[in-house]
């Protein structure tokens, strides 16, 4: 890692976890494949604040802790890369316990339960299918019929923006984020609930 650790990828160990080499990791790596409008790639960091502001906003009751669990959702993709979805499926379960081993590791090296609570889980799911749903329509390219039947989302869609960052944007915005959730979250709550819905995008 640039942070100078040397991290196991087979058996990682929560003191070899930095904050500043997922940031890095995840601020250059492209969702759905890089496949999406925009001049940079839409990146994983900037899918996590989604998913957080989605947590924030849809399920308000939750603890500042499961907020820093959405932003890590997609933690261990730092190091085992965003595979879509039937490829992750094709690779199978090797890939999926190591992927739940990264997850465990750094959800311990930052004080979270190593598996999360099903609440959690069920929050942080949901506004990970809602994120996806919003990026297929925004900036992958899909029909709104063709992404509700892919989906399977039948509310109405969220008004909301997506405009993909920079990397380094993604990496600066993601730390700003990762360590308001650290200190108690105050600022990321008073943005997210607020009526404007746009603030992955701006």
């Amino acid at each position: 890692m640039l942070s100078g650790r040397r991290l196991d990828i087979l058996n990682p160990s929560p003191l070899d976890i930095e904050i500043e080499d997922i940031a890095l990791g995840l601020s250059r790596l492209a969702r759905w494949n890089g496949q999406t409008h925009g001049e940079h790639g839409y990146s994983v960091a900037q899918h996590s604040i989604l998913v957080t502001e989605l947590v924030a906003t849809n399920s308000p009751d939750m603890p500042v802790q499961c907020l820093l669990a959405g932003l890590l959702h997609d933690g261990p993709e730092f190091v085992t890369s965003d595979l879509v979805t039937p490829f992750k499926k094709a690779v199978g379960k090797g890939y999926i316990e190591l992927e739940a081993r990264m997850a465990a590791a750094i959800h311990t090296a930052f004080g979270l339960p190593a598996v999360m609570p099903n609440d959690w889980q069920e929050a942080v799911d949901g506004a990970d299918r809602l994120a996806a749903f919003l990026e297929a329509i925004h900036l992958a390219g899909f029909s709104e019929i063709e992404a509700r039947r892919l989906f399977g989302w039948r509310k109405s869609i969220p008004i909301i923006e997506i405009d993909p960052w920079s990397s380094a944007i993604a990496r600066e915005k993601f730390l700003a984020v990762f360590l308001d959730l650290k200190s108690g979250g105050h600022h990321c709550r008073k943005r997210w609930e607020s009526p404007r819905r746009s603030a992955s995008g701006r």
